[in-house]
């Protein structure tokens, strides 16, 4: 048995699909207790019932047609329209762009790429650094995921089990935490900078809202109606994806019909790995639970921390060396159902600890050696990585402190989940 964990290991680091790894790894365990493994099945197709499955597609098809039309043109204009004439402004525009987008695509890579070609040859024809403009972009892209309806928040709601909606409403004061930490220090660092600033313009203003007028009610609408509890987060997903395919392809026809197979095709293409690999770590899940795994993992813990709050910064070291090496999707489905029972021991809210581990999480998207976003920033500005490293590393700190502030303060969290 130890010989074949250690071919899996092997497996991974040489890039095998993590879906077969992971089913590997149940299968091995129920053979070795024995069990038919039918049971495996069983517990595999248990994904069909799981209520806000449906959301998954829909959300991320909406993103993606999104992110096809020329609705991330007009989302800089507005948000530009409003704040431009404040010193850093095109700064905190940025930030709250990202945020926006990658709550609706769930992948800081496809932000980069969609709003990076907007907002860094802006950034810098309006006086910003090189530098500086090309880390804002880089961090900002990872922004957004604690923002309904982000896809890791969700994915993170059918592991653990916890309420969607909880989540939703616990990601909304961490994540304007990040944007104004973030936008506190772009605006420090250009606080000289005059040629930045634009006069405001009530016109200009007016003609941004206008053409901006069928994506605007977006926000609203959805978000609104899941933080009120009018919609389900399914309902919620089913309702964004039909506004936003009557809008950009039969409104706006920004998009053919004859694309929309190819748009299809990459959206349900990330869909299926996240659900595959989901499907198999329910089956592999369950095996640890039944074999105790968690309890052991629980009383080793245990002999090594003493508090929530040294467990907490065991956890977040854990957690940031993790980011570094797996990419998100593929940390909630692995490491979620082990640390679940061991935080609970140390009374730590599941609802907190998914806030703290997606936060923590999604600093991976900056630190090497995967760094998702530093790679594709690379690619797309054709910078040297190295160069791209030192831009970045600033917005690494300040999210860093966020993080830490975070982790140790579970109020801002919980504060309007009802009942906590």
């Amino acid at each position: 048995m130890i010989i074949f964990s250690i071919v899996l290991v092997l497996l991974a680091i040489l890039g095998a699909p993590l879906f077969v790894v992971i089913a590997t790894s149940a299968m091995l365990g129920f053979t070795s207790d024995d069990t038919d493994l039918m049971n495996m099945a069983i517990e595999i197709l248990g994904i069909a019932d799981m209520p806000f499955l449906t959301a998954i597609p829909l959300f991320t098809f909406a993103g993606y047609l999104l992110s096809e039309s020329n609705a991330p043109k007009r989302l800089v204009r507005m948000t530009g329209a409003l704040l431009g004439w404040m010193p850093g402004g095109l700064a905190v525009i940025s930030l709250a762009a990202c945020a926006f987008f990658t709550a609706f695509t769930g992948a800081s890579g496809v932000t980069i790429i969609a709003l990076g070609a907007l907002l860094y040859p802006a950034l810098t024809q309006d006086g910003y650094p090189e530098r500086f403009s090309l880390g804002l972009v880089t961090a900002s892209g990872s922004l957004g995921l604690l923002f309904a309806p982000s896809l890791p928040l969700i994915l993170y709601g059918v592991i653990a089990e916890v309420s969607i909606d909880h989540l939703f409403l616990a990601g909304i004061l961490p994540g304007i935490l990040m944007i104004i930490m973030l936008s506190g220090w772009s605006l420090w660092v250009n606080r000289g900078n005059r040629q930045m600033i634009k006069t405001f313009s009530w016109r200009e203003l007016g003609a941004a809202a206008r053409e901006s007028l069928w994506e605007l009610p977006l926000p609203f609408v959805v978000l609104g109606g899941i933080y009120s509890g009018f919609f389900a987060v399914s309902e919620a997903a089913a309702i964004t994806a039909l506004y936003v395919l009557i809008v950009e392809v039969f409104i706006l026809r920004e998009i053919k019909i004859s694309e929309l197979p190819k748009v299809i095709r990459a959206s349900m293409v990330l869909v299926g790995g996240i659900l595959i690999i989901l499907t198999v770590s329910l089956a592999s899940t369950n095996y640890m639970i039944s074999a105790g795994i968690p309890q052991m993992l629980l009383e080793w813990v245990s002999n090594l921390v003493t508090s929530p709050t040294s467990f907490l910064l065991l956890l977040l070291v854990f957690l940031l060396v993790l980011g570094a090496i797996l990419d998100i999707f593929s940390a909630i489905v692995l490491v979620v159902p082990l640390i679940l029972p061991i935080a609970a021991g140390y009374g730590i809210h599941p609802v907190h600890l998914g806030i703290v581990f997606l936060v923590a999480m999604q600093m991976g998207y900056l630190t090497p050696p995967v760094g998702l976003n530093l790679f594709i920033s690379s690619y797309r500005f054709q910078k040297p990585i190295l160069y791209v490293y030192s831009a970045t590393f600033p917005f690494l700190m300040i999210l860093l402190l966020s993080v830490v502030v975070i982790a140790f303060w579970p109020g801002l969290s919980l504060w309007l989940v009802p009942n906590q």
